[in-house]
C-alpha cells in the first residue's frame, strides 16, 4: 500500500472514531446527569479537573516522545523494540509516582483545594488508573509512528464502551447513597476502561511484526538526554497550564457559593454550566475536530516546505470552513439552545447559558482552530503564552466579580477570555503566515 493510500485511510479511521467517540461521549454525559443531578455534575468536574493535573504528570509528555523516538528509530532501521520497552519504563515509572501521589494527597487535595470532603473516595479510586494510561500512552505513540492507526482505533472504541458500562452498573447502586458516592461509580469506569485499554495495547503491540526485535538492533536506540529534552517541557507546560485550571475550577463554586450563600446551590450552577451546557455547545464541533486533525499535518508540511502560498491557501480553506459551520451553529444555539437543553438534559437553566454563550460560539470555534493552526505552524510557545494569560485573567476576574455578581459574572468572563484568546492567536497567525 502506498504512503498516500495508508494516509488516507488512517485518516478517515482517525476522523470516523472521533465522530463516534463524541457522540459516544455526549450520550454519556446525558445519562451522568440524570444519575447524578447538577449538585453532582458540578462535583464531577471539580474532581476531573484536579485529576488532570496528575494526569499531566503521569502522561503529558510520554505520548509525544514515543511517537518521535519510535519515527527516529525506523528511520534509522533501527526497529522499535527496545524503544518500545524504554518507553514503556518510563511511562509505567511517572504513572506509578502519579499514582501514589493523588492516593496520598486525595484527602488533604479534596478538604483544601476542592473544598469537598466527598471529593477523596473518587480521587482514590482514580489513583489506579494512571499507570494504565501512561503506557497506553507510549504504546499508542509508537503506533503512529509505525503508521498503524487500527490498534488505537479500537483500542479507544472498546475503552469508552467499558467506560460506560461500568459506570452505569456503579450508578444503579451507589448513586442513592449521594453526589460522592455516585462520582465514585463513575470514574471506577474510568479506572477500569483505563486498565481494560491498556491490555488491548499491549496484546496489539505483541502481535505487531514492526514492534519483533530485529539483529543488531542496539540496547540503547536513544539517549536520556534526547527522551528528557522531549518529556520534560512537554510535562512542565502541561502541569502548569492543568494547575491553573485546576485553581480556577475550584474557585468557581467557591466565589459562587459566596455570592449564593448555598454551596449546594452554587455546586449546581457550576455542574449546569461545565459539565452540561459547554459540552452541549462544542457537540458540532467533532466535525471541525475530525478536520483539524487531517488539515494540521498538511499545513505543517507546506510550512516546512517554505512553501508560503499553499500554507495561506489551506489556512484560508479552514477558516472559511469553520466560519461557516461556527456561525451556523451560533444562531441556532442562539434561536433553539433552550429547546435543545430541555430535549437533552430537561434543565431550563442549561438552556439559558447555552444560548447566551451561542452568541460568541463562532469566536470559540474559530480559536480552538487557530490554536491547533498555529501548532502546525510550529508555534507551540506561543499557543502557551496566550493560555497562560488567559488562565490568569480567568482566576483574577473570577476571584473578583463572581462573589458580587454570580453566575451572571462568569458567564461574562467566559465570553471576554474567548475574545481575548481568539485576538491573541488570531493575530499571531496571521504574521506567522505572512511571513511564510
Amino acid at each position: 500500500m502506498t504512503r498516500r493510500r495508508i494516509y488516507l485511510k488512517n485518516a478517515m479511521l482517525l476522523t470516523a472514531s472521533g465522530l463516534v467517540l463524541r457522540m459516544l461521549g455526549m450520550g454519556f454525559r446525558v445519562i451522568l446527569s440524570a444519575y447524578l443531578g447538577g449538585e453532582g455534575m458540578g462535583l464531577y468536574q471539580l474532581i476531573l479537573a484536579l485529576y488532570m493535573v496528575f494526569v499531566a504528570l503521569a502522561t503529558a509528555g510520554v505520548p509525544v516522545a514515543a511517537t518521535r523516538l519510535a519515527a527516529q528509530s525506523l528511520a534509522r532501521g533501527q526497529g522499535i523494540a527496545a524503544t518500545l520497552r524504554g518507553l514503556c519504563t518510563t511511562a509505567l515509572a511517572l504513572g506509578t509516582m502519579a499514582m501514589v501521589a493523588q492516593a496520598a494527597l486525595a484527602g488533604p487535595a479534596a478538604r483544601l483545594l476542592l473544598h469537598d470532603a466527598r471529593a477523596e473516595t473518587a480521587l482514590r479510586v482514580l489513583a489506579p488508573s494512571l499507570p494504565f494510561m501512561a503506557v497506553a500512552g507510549a504504546l499508542r505513540g509508537c503506533f503512529l509512528a509505525a503508521r498503524r492507526v487500527t490498534p488505537n482505533v479500537v483500542a479507544q472504541l472498546i475503552e469508552q464502551l467499558v467506560r460506560m458500562a461500568v459506570a452505569v452498573a456503579g450508578l444503579r447502586v451507589m448513586a442513592r447513597w449521594g453526589a460522592g458516592y455516585g462520582c465514585a461509580a463513575v470514574v471506577l469506569g474510568n479506572t477500569v476502561s483505563e486498565g481494560v485499554s491498556c491490555c488491548l495495547m499491549v496484546v496489539f503491540a505483541v502481535r505487531t511484526r514492526d514492534f519483533a526485535r530485529r539483529s543488531g538492533e542496539p540496547l540503547h536506540p536513544y539517549t536520556r538526554r534526547e527522551l528528557y529534552d522531549i518529556i520534560l517541557p512537554v510535562t512542565g507546560s502541561r502541569l502548569l497550564s492543568s494547575g491553573l485550571q485546576a485553581v480556577e475550577s475550584s474557585l468557581i463554586p467557591l466565589t459562587l457559593a459566596i455570592y449564593t450563600g448555598d454551596r449546594a446551590v452554587a455546586m449546581t450552577q457550576y455542574g449546569n454550566f461545565k459539565g452540561m451546557a459547554l459540552p452541549l455547545l462544542f457537540f458540532p464541533f467533532s466535525v471541525l475536530s475530525a478536520l483539524s486533525g487531517l488539515m494540521m499535518p498538511e499545513i505543517t508540511r507546506a510550512h516546512t516546505r517554505g512553501d508560503g502560498r499553499g500554507t495561506r491557501r489551506m489556512i484560508g480553506m479552514v477558516l472559511k470552513l469553520t466560519g461557516t459551520i461556527s456561525l451556523a451553529a451560533g444562531v441556532g444555539f442562539v434561536l433553539f439552545g433552550p429547546q435543545l437543553a430541555q430535549l437533552v438534559y430537561r434543565d431550563a437553566e442549561v438552556g439559558r447559558y447555552v444560548q447566551v454563550l451561542g452568541f460568541v460560539a463562532p469566536f470559540m470555534y474559530l480559536e480552538s482552530m487557530v490554536d491547533g493552526v498555529l501548532k502546525g505552524l510550529g508555534e507551540q510557545m506561543a499557543t502557551f503564552r496566550y493560555s497562560m494569560v488567559d488562565s490568569l485573567f480567568r482566576i483574577a476576574a473570577i476571584a473578583i466579580l463572581l462573589p458580587r455578581y454570580g453566575i451572571l459574572a462568569f458567564l461574562g468572563i467566559m465570553i471576554a477570555s474567548n475574545l481575548l484568546t481568539f485576538a491573541l492567536n488570531t493575530r499571531r497567525m496571521l504574521q506567522v503566515a505572512a511571513a511564510a
